[in-house]
């Protein structure tokens, strides 16, 4: 007597190793009759008569286990989207990289700005964290996301890269970007209290924060601790516009004022740079219990989902 379709798959030579587990696995109408209580193993493989190098080429890396939405959107901080090739599963995850050489570099700023234990200098002690932390991990971090086409994180850490660069450089003697505003050549430090120097600063550190604005703006199809940051970020240089623009003009009191109340929102937004890098860590080494980050990606349902939608309802 013919013995039922479904155990005849069962029996199958041609059935290859899915290192998916059973709970995962999309049931075809020909596996209907298996459940997953009454399968000896989450795991299919080939019959005994396989030898081992054979079954070793079988089995695929880890990026063919699927990982829920809200893990992958907290581990490299853009939706998921499918992209050819398997470099998410062949080489290591960019994202904390570059938030470590953020969180490294604008922690300490914060700190200064705000004056605590007398810091200020407009951030000059702490130079070659934007060099070295800020400017070259985030832009190292941006070009590797760049080639596991993550284009949100790519753009995010090449300009924040850009932007420690840019500040490290104003910041360096030698290239002179303070010294053109003094009025004593032998004295070029002078330029930093200049009022020319306070002034073109200022649209910078303001379109800086229009860059933040379309960031955070984005950021509402990822998580809560990503608004989070670019929320402290976009008011740190709104304020820090503020505080260089008054001090353009001669008060001294309300520049200081809003310098320190940029401090503070540039600590917010590191805060939560703080807790999603710990997160991330948390996940990478598969911990026990891993951090929340407020998924909010679907919140707003992305515009691929619609067109399907709109496509299933034309049908």
């Amino acid at each position: 007597m013919e013995r039922p379709h479904h155990e005849k798959n069962l029996a199958s030579p041609d059935d290859t190793f899915s290192p998916i587990f059973a709970s995962m696995q999309n049931v075809s109408e020909d596996s209907g009759h298996r459940s997953f209580l009454d399968a000896p193993s989450p795991y299919r493989t080939k019959p005994d008569n396989t030898s081992s190098d054979e079954a070793l080429k079988q089995i695929k890396t880890a990026n063919t286990v699927s990982i829920s939405p809200e893990l992958f959107e907290k581990l490299y901080l853009t939706p998921q989207k499918a992209v050819k090739g398997e470099l998410r599963g062949t080489f290591g995850n960019p994202t904390p990289v570059a938030l470590i050489g953020f969180l490294l570099s604008c922690t300490p700023l914060a700190c200064e700005l705000m004056g605590w234990r007398g810091a200020g200098g407009n951030g000059a002690a702490t130079l070659g964290a934007y060099y070295f932390f800020g400017g070259m991990l985030m832009t190292l971090g941006g070009l590797l996301e760049f080639f596991l086409g993550n284009t949100f994180a790519f753009v995010v850490f090449s300009s924040f890269g850009a932007f420690w660069f840019t500040l490290g450089s104003t910041l360096t003697p030698a290239f002179n970007a303070y010294g053109a505003y003094s009025s004593d050549p032998t004295k070029p430090y002078e330029g930093l209290a200049s009022a020319g120097f306070h002034a073109s600063y200022g649209f910078f550190l303001l379109f800086m924060g229009l860059l933040c604005l379309l960031y955070l703006i984005c950021a509402l199809r990822t998580n809560i601790v990503f608004v989070t940051i670019f929320f402290g970020l976009f008011f740190t240089f709104v304020l820090l516009t503020g505080s260089y623009w008054q001090g353009a003009i001669g008060h001294a009191t309300a520049a200081a004022n809003l310098q320190i109340a940029s401090g503070a929102f540039a600590f917010l937004a590191c805060l939560a740079g703080w807790w999603i890098f710990f997160a991330q860590m948390l996940a990478s080494v598969d911990f026990p219990f891993q951090l929340p980050v407020g998924d909010i990606s679907h919140v707003i349902r992305s515009g691929s989902d619609r067109l399907q939608d709109k496509e299933r309802f034309s049908a």
